[in-house]
């Protein structure tokens, strides 16, 4: 069975003119064709040998492993915060004037290419591969704890305007930001890979700009590099998820958590994500994707029932023009006059999390994306995934603060002791609360499963240069790699040593996602297409 493979070659009535001109950039390099069977190079054994290493220093010497963590991660966050703000504003600009320039008409495969997926079975791979995870952890915790904690010096805490702000700065930090980085790194690779009839690796995306047959040592250092960001990405996000069912398990059914629980919960999730890996991507995927779709919804649904839905709906409006309002603001705010490290703390480390396993799900969402246009597909991304965010966090987040400002429950206290507890204290305060607890856990665990899913595959095509079709042994062996990272990062530093992966991987990486922009809007420029030609006359008449 060729699993995963998404019929990548393109269809006899799918090919569009080209001029000479063009037949040479368009023609694959036969010095990067992967070679079927052939066994694993470089990259591979690089990249896993890195990933070994960092794991095994965090099992012999976990407590100077997490003393490490945290120097590096306040070093990196201390010195180059500036850089990720200002990178991540630069993308969304970018991905905004593609969609509304001419550019746009663009498709990611051949002009008369269609996509493979169905517009809600793409919404659907777009959420669960993306913030999945990451929303299910940060849902409650993240507004609860600007509540109790003013993202500003001086703020006001535990009170209406609290309240607010708090919603307003969760938009903020899981609006089109964070799907902007993803965006950028999945049109560079999917533009290469579909229109330009290339492979999908990060290396070859930047070949507009450094040459077709640019220094193989090069090339090589990146594919390592996004193999290594991707691995770090991903443990971060597997390693919430854990902590959060560890915690979930623990308040709902009384099941002692800790390293143990955290382990089987590992291993539980790569026994599953084998077997959905075997299905492929269309059938394995698709079917956990529909399924996680349907589980948010439904938690969603049943809290805006059960819940105070005039004031949900309200926070979600109020929320969204807070954020629109203070876009700017909050996207190149820094703190240098007064020495405060909040930004550091969350916005940054958002920004270089999504960093780190950008190219994980650049390469996932411009394969789901295969005939769509540049417009279609930046709308798409930067409006659809950001809004299901806000319901989610308007719904639980929102009901999570009516709880404490008019009820006086103890959620925010409970979220500063332990922000796993988040969710689940939240579902304390609701009836059904087993059920729902039950569903959430659910929820978590098959986006886990999604998320690993997707991230081997995209793993074991950068390492084996095959990106259409790679082996089920060799994404079942970075499966496993990646439970053993994920493991020993929580064991070795909980959520300190997860950031500080992240800072690690995605500084090096951010320089990388601006140079494929560079490359695509080389590329672009070059475009013999008719949206581009029409724009060439009129540029010629008004000269």
């Amino acid at each position: 069975m060729d699993n995963g493979n998404l019929d990548s070659n393109p269809k006899k009535g799918d090919k569009s003119k080209k001029s000479s001109k063009f037949e040479k950039e368009k023609r694959p390099d036969k010095n990067l064709e992967p070679k079927k069977g052939s066994s694993l190079g470089l990259v591979f054994w690089t990249a896993a040998s890195i990933i070994i290493a960092a794991a095994l220093v965090a099992t012999i010497i976990p407590g100077k492993f997490e003393a490490a963590s945290s120097s590096v991660y306040g070093w990196i966050a201390g010195l180059f915060s500036w850089f990720f703000m200002i990178a991540v504003f630069g993308f969304a600009l970018f991905l905004i004037f593609l969609a509304l320039s001419p550019y746009g008409r663009i498709k990611l495969g051949g002009d008369n290419s269609k996509p493979e997926f169905s517009f809600r079975s793409w919404i659907g791979m777009l959420f669960s591969g993306g913030l999945g995870v990451g929303l299910v952890f940060f849902g409650v915790a993240e507004p609860m704890s600007h509540y109790m904690i003013s993202p500003f010096p001086g703020g006001e805490t535990e009170s209406v305007e609290a309240a607010r702000m708090a919603m307003g700065y969760s938009f903020f930090h899981w609006g089109i930001s964070q799907w902007s980085i993803f965006g950028v790194a999945g049109l560079a690779i999917g533009y290469n890979q579909y229109r330009k009839k290339k492979d999908g690796l990060v290396s070859t995306s930047l070949e507009p700009i450094l040459g077709n047959d640019y220094n193989q040592k090069l090339r090589k250092s990146i594919d390592i590099l996004a193999v290594v960001a991707t691995v770090t990405g991903m443990a971060t996000s597997v390693g919430l998820g854990i902590m959060q069912m560890d915690g979930g398990l623990n308040i709902a059914y009384g099941i002692p958590s800790g390293p143990l629980t955290q382990i089987i919960l590992t291993a539980l999730m790569t026994g599953f994500f084998i077997l959905s890996t075997t299905t492929g991507l269309k059938r394995g995927i698709k079917w956990l994707s529909n399924l996680n779709m349907l589980l948010a919804a439904v938690i969603t649904i049943f809290i805006m029932a059960v819940g105070p839905f005039t004031f949900i709906m309200e926070s979600i409006v109020v929320g969204l023009g807070d954020y629109l309002s203070n876009y700017v603001g909050y996207s190149l705010r820094m703190q240098p006059y007064t020495g405060e490290v909040w930004v550091q703390e969350w916005t940054v480390f958002y920004w270089a999390w999504v960093i780190a396993w950008s190219p994980f799900i650049g390469s996932f969402v411009a394969r789901v994306s295969k005939g769509r246009s540049i417009r279609e597909y930046v709308m798409g991304i930067l409006i659809i995934p950001p809004i299901l965010s806000f319901l989610w966090i308007g719904a639980l987040g929102g009901t999570a603060i009516y709880s404490d400002l008019f009820n006086g429950t103890n959620i925010g206290a409970l979220v500063l002791e332990d922000d796993t507890a988040a969710l689940f204290a939240l579902f304390d305060q609701l009836p059904l609360t087993e059920l729902f607890s039950a569903l959430a856990i659910l929820l978590i665990f098959t986006f886990l499963v999604t998320s690993a899913d997707s991230a081997t595959f995209i793993v074991a095509g950068m390492t084996s240069g095959n990106t259409d079709s790679p082996s089920t042994r060799l994404k079942v062996i970075w499966g496993v790699l990646l439970g053993f990272l994920t493991v020993t990062l929580i064991i070795a530093g909980g959520l300190t040593s997860l950031q500080a992966a992240s800072l690690l991987a995605g500084l090096p990486f951010g320089l990388v996602l601006i140079a494929m922009i560079i490359a695509v809007s080389k590329s672009l420029r070059r475009e013999p297409n008719d949206s581009m030609k029409r724009r060439q006359r009129k540029d010629r008449t008004r000269a």
